[in-house]
């Protein structure tokens, strides 16, 4: 795989963090080629779940300044893009030290509902597929938090392609009745993100950290999370889990004082 671009940033020992970025020849589809670091993973030395999230939803963000679509100037033009649902197929967790590609494209919209898919590969390993998703996301006007159609938003061409996906599609979770109390927490400010809420990825710690020690280590597969609405700064979270281990699937439930901010299923080998 050729990366047209090479971006080389000296860190604050004087080593080096290289991050290759291109676009295919498709014109569509965007790379990013890095490193995974022994900060981003678990004890397991393998990509924690919040990294995971946090990759996929920091590409989608570059994928849309390559076009010219920075966070910044959509918010000048009255759009902010809000992830509402993702859906990840796990064949395997990228493993510290391992050179990884993350890839993204825009897939068909919804009438609310931008879509998006990406592909983690291991470099090192001739390009094996670790990681599938699909997400979705809001377009909302930033002020007034009103969602908006897709439709309306014309800064650049819409996507006609809908690749074929393995994992679980995005849609609503269903939520047994017989849920356990797992933790409360309250939300800090170190999980604000600059808009102003609970950052996206901020959920799959509190999912993973909330969880009994046997499961926190379990081998997960898939992971689909729904987010219903936004955590804020001093609101208390309680969650809850519907742990079923004949299925090996976890499901959970995030409440605030509001209601539901988040649902989500895990399930591990």
């Amino acid at each position: 795989m050729q990366f047209s671009s090479i971006m080389k940033n000296e860190d604050i020992f004087g080593g080096k963090m290289n991050l290759y970025s291109n676009r295919e020849e498709d014109g569509i589809t965007f790379n990013q080629q890095s490193q995974v670091y022994f900060s981003q993973c678990t004890k397991n030395r393998t990509l924690s779940i919040n990294e995971l999230l946090r990759l996929t939803s920091d590409i989608a963000v570059e994928e849309y300044r390559d076009c010219g679509l920075s966070r910044e100037f959509l918010l000048e033009k009255g759009f902010a893009i809000l992830v509402s649902r993702v859906s990840f197929k796990i064949f395997r967790m990228p493993r510290e030290n391992e050179k990884i590609c993350i890839s993204t494209w825009e897939e068909k919209a919804e009438a609310l509902q931008l879509k998006r898919g990406y592909k983690i590969t291991c470099v090192d390993n001739k390009n094996e597929v670790l990681v599938l998703g699909l997400s979705a996301w809001l377009l909302v006007n930033p002020e007034l938090r009103k969602i908006i159609p897709t439709k309306n938003f014309t800064l650049r061409n819409p996507s006609s392609i809908q690749r074929e996906y393995p994992g679980e599609k995005l849609g609503k979770i269903s939520i047994p009745q017989e849920l356990t109390h797992l933790a409360s927490r309250t939300i800090q400010f170190s999980d604000i993100d600059a808009n102003g809420h609970t950052n996206n990825s901020r959920y799959a710690s509190f999912i993973i950290d909330s969880l009994p020690e046997d499961f926190q280590n379990k081998d997960f597969t898939d992971l689909r999370l729904n987010y219903s609405k936004e955590a804020m700064l001093g609101q208390k979270l309680d969650i809850f889990a519907n742990i079923e281990p004949s299925l090996k699937q976890i499901t959970i439930l995030g409440k605030t004082e509001e209601g539901t901010s988040f649902e989500s299923v895990l399930r591990y080998r």
